[in-house]
């Protein structure tokens, strides 16, 4: 039988087998995570623990992306220890840091500039983060932090640290964003008297708040669209 068809490949070659001949955008998510996984158990193999993990985050790749290495190797799947969860993680890191590369060749123009990325990096987590986008005088991405995580309700945003970090990266220009994880896109009046707060301080060091985005997994809110700036 010929080994030149991916059908005549094991479980495990297939997903590989199918990269090299037909390129790594025509295989399905669980396909490119049993590439990371490798190899299977005698019972399963690496396509079939591929789909029982992405079953236990709802096949959802933000969900994957959101996890640690503990939080993978707890879902106890057999076959799935450490080393395979810390390949994930990695892999999907630098997903991640791709992305914020592709981002800051970018001029920030608009929200939607810029909205879509934030969504991705914190809409889906279930605690509240807050995280400040620095830009330079070209009002292309300089560095994104996170400037601090709280609870399923709230999280503090200290202007300082805020502010400290904008001199640090010599940024010119900053854009605020928080997630929502009720999924509630309206700011609440603590959001909006923080940003009046942060826009305030930062015009004394000659920085700009150009936008306070509120993501979550509904979309986006942006408070220089709707006039609030």
């Amino acid at each position: 039988m010929s080994k030149t068809s991916i059908k005549n490949w094991s479980t495990d070659d297939q997903p590989r087998e199918k990269l090299l001949l037909k390129g790594a955008e025509t295989l399905t998510t669980t396909e490119l995570i049993a590439i990371l996984i490798n190899n299977g158990t005698k019972q399963q193999s690496a396509l079939e623990l591929a789909q029982e993990l992405m079953q236990h985050v709802h096949n959802n790749l933000q969900n994957l992306g959101n996890s640690s290495v503990s939080e993978l190797t707890n879902l106890q799947i057999k076959g799935l220890g450490k080393a395979k969860a810390i390949s994930i993680v990695a892999a999907l890191e630098l997903g991640i840091r791709r992305s914020m590369v592709l981002k800051k060749k970018i001029t920030i123009k608009q929200s939607s500039d810029v909205a879509a990325y934030l969504q991705a990096q914190i809409g889906y987590k279930q605690k509240e983060v807050f995280v400040v986008v620095y830009l330079n005088r070209a009002n292309k991405i300089i560095q994104y932090e996170v400037i601090s995580e709280g609870g399923m309700t709230g999280t503090v945003a200290d202007p300082r640290i805020i502010l400290k970090k904008a001199l640090d990266h010599r940024a010119v220009s900053i854009i605020l964003c928080h997630n929502h994880p009720s999924g509630n896109l309206l700011p609440s009046k603590a959001d909006e008297q923080l940003t009046t707060k942060i826009k305030a301080a930062a015009g004394y060091l000659d920085i700009q708040v150009m936008d306070h985005i509120i993501v979550s997994e509904e979309g986006y809110y942006s408070f220089a669209d709707e006039g609030l700036m």
